[in-house]
């Protein structure tokens, strides 16, 4: 009996231990857009434009990126991001890279943390609806 309660507690001391052990290493979930760009302020697309589908990444602390979620079809090119951190009242613009190579199109904002408001600000002369999103940035 001794013998397999200290079987039992040597069993419960290594399930402890590998508990605390370091996982494996994900990536940041990309949170959706809760208003995508949208043209003509349909969100499946048209002919011509495919459905457009922005999200946001925790990069790092105070830092987020804009960019597309992934399995769809990307965020815009070229496109500003205008940025209000509603906790500390900082304010700022990103340009939108080119997606160019298979790399998708993102926006890096140092926003700080707190709780941002942002706006993907389709190209002037283009007949896109902003998309909009707030998040929680640490």
């Amino acid at each position: 009996m001794k013998t397999v309660r200290v079987a039992a507690a040597a069993g419960v001391v290594v399930a402890g231990l590998l508990g605390m052990a370091p996982g494996v290493a994900a990536a940041a979930p990309i949170v959706p857009f809760q208003i995508d760009p949208a043209i003509f302020g349909n969100p499946n697309g048209s002919l011509d434009v495919p459905p457009i589908h922005c999200g946001i990444e925790r990069t790092a602390p105070g830092v987020i990126t804009v960019t597309g979620r992934p399995k769809e079809y990307g965020c815009l090119v070229h496109s500003w991001v205008r940025w209000i951190n509603v906790s500390t009242g900082r304010t700022g613009a990103s340009l939108t890279s080119s997606g160019l190579n298979g790399i998708p199109a993102e926006a890096r904002l140092h926003t700080g943390a707190g709780r941002v408001a942002l706006i993907v600000d389709p190209r002037p002369g283009t007949m896109l609806t902003p998309g909009l999103a707030t998040i929680d940035v640490r």
